[in-house]
C-alpha cells in the first residue's frame, strides 16, 4: 500500500512542478508580449510621425516616405493585437515575418551587424506564437463560422 502512496505522491509532485514551470513561462511569454508590444509602438510611432531618423533609414534603403507610413502603421497595428488575448499568436505570426524582413534589410541594404537584433526577436515571436496557438485556432474557428 505505501508503495502506491509513495507513486501517487511523486505523480503528483511532478505534476505540481510541470504546472509550476508552465505557469512561469506563461508568465515570461505575457511579459514578453507586453515589452515587444512597446518596442513595435515606439518603432511605429517614429515612423508615423515621420522622426528625422526614420526619414533618413528609409531615404538610406531607398523607400518612399510612404512605405515608412505603411510599415509604421503595421507595426502600430501589431503591438496593439500583441496586447489582445484572441489577436496576439497571429501578431506573432505577422511580426515573424516582418522581423524576417527587417534582417534582410539590414543585411542587404543597411548595417549587417545590426541583423542580429531582428533574428533573434524571430524566435521570441515564434514562442508566443506557439503560446497561443489555442487562441489563434479559435479565431480561425470564429472566422470560419462567419463566412
Amino acid at each position: 500500500m505505501s508503495e502506491i502512496t509513495t507513486a501517487t505522491n511523486t505523480t503528483t509532485t511532478d505534476a505540481t512542478r510541470e504546472s509550476t514551470a508552465r505557469s512561469r513561462g506563461a508568465v515570461a511569454l505575457t511579459v514578453a508580449r507586453v515589452v515587444l508590444a512597446l518596442f513595435f509602438a515606439f518603432s511605429a510611432f517614429a515612423k508615423l510621425i515621420a522622426h528625422e531618423t526614420a526619414i533618413e533609414t528609409f531615404d538610406r534603403m531607398g523607400w518612399s516616405h510612404g512605405a515608412m507610413y505603411l510599415i509604421g502603421a503595421l507595426e502600430m497595428a501589431g503591438a496593439i493585437a500583441l496586447l489582445v488575448p484572441l489577436l496576439s499568436g497571429v501578431a506573432a505570426m505577422a511580426f515573424a515575418g516582418l522581423l524576417a524582413g527587417a534582417s534582410i534589410v539590414q543585411l542587404t541594404l543597411l548595417d549587417p551587424v545590426n541583423a542580429i537584433m531582428p533574428a533573434l526577436l524571430i524566435g521570441l515571436v515564434v514562442l508566443i506564437a506557439r503560446e497561443r496557438r489555442d487562441r489563434t485556432a479559435r479565431l480561425v474557428a470564429l472566422i470560419r463560422r462567419r463566412a
